[in-house]
């Protein structure tokens, strides 16, 4: 029975009898979540998701969580033995909460600069691996793993100049692949416009390369303008998601 005593009430909570008064928590219904991944797919923000939907920023920011692991299990159960030719790789910069500059003391490990690695196909615009972490060896190591242990055979894999992607690939796959770095080289652009204009591409030029390299320059460059047409559509969504959830 419960406690009649109104002073005894705090303490009932520690015992058996705390069940009748202890209600699971609400749930979205799977069509719910359903729209709003949908929507985050679309690139909206969560701060609008929350005034069309009418539910709380915590809620989705759990929801988040939610599909990121189980998009996860799902790309490690169907993304094996894939037929992808035509790879390019790049890496895109983004932050938590804060770039690395600003990050708080109470907050350093946790927020700060980070480094989304993505491989896109070329012929079917899958991303069959991606890789959240920094700009170093050992990231570029876990990813060309990563990237390797999802395809079928020997592909073509064009990158950018990162010296970091020669050893991956050459660790990951060893001579069983074809391997190319493209370097865009830019022009200069005037004072007024060098913090909200890129520069304009000029050329492009060859950087380094292991020996079963495929010399044909038609490839290299579709694959380097698809991923930076991918890439520029990541940076606009990684941005609204993030920034969204602080």
């Amino acid at each position: 029975m419960f406690c009649s005593i109104e002073l005894d009430r705090t303490l009932c909570l520690t015992l058996s009898i705390k069940s009748p008064i202890v209600f699971p928590m609400n749930k979205l219904p799977p069509e719910k979540r359903a729209q709003i991944l949908g929507m985050m797919a679309e690139g909206m923000s969560l701060r609008s998701i929350t005034r069309l939907m009418k539910v709380g920023k915590n809620t989705l920011a759990r929801l988040v969580a939610d599909a990121g692991q189980a998009f996860a299990e799902y790309q490690d159960e169907h993304f094996t033995k894939l037929p992808c030719k035509r790879l390019q790789v790049d890496e895109i910069w983004s932050f938590v909460y804060a770039k690395a500059k600003n990050v708080p003391e109470n907050k350093i490990g946790e927020a700060g600069d980070c480094w989304v690695w993505t491989a896109i196909d070329a012929d079917t615009k899958l991303v069959p691996s991606f890789y959240l972490g920094n700009r170093s060896a050992e990231c570029a190591n876990a990813f060309m793993q990563d990237l390797k242990s999802r395809l079928a055979g020997r592909a073509q894999i064009t990158s950018d100049g990162l010296k970091a992607y020669v050893q991956a690939v050459e660790g990951a796959f060893g001579a069983d692949v074809d391997f190319a770095q493209l370097v865009k080289i830019y022009g200069d652009t005037s004072e007024g416009q060098k913090r909200y204009s890129p520069a304009e591409c000029v050329g492009l030029s060859g950087g380094g390369c292991m020996s079963n390299i495929i010399r044909s320059p038609t490839i290299p460059r579709k694959c380097r303008a698809m991923c930076a047409n991918f890439m520029g559509m990541l940076t606009s969504k990684i941005a609204k998601v993030f920034l969204s959830l602080f």
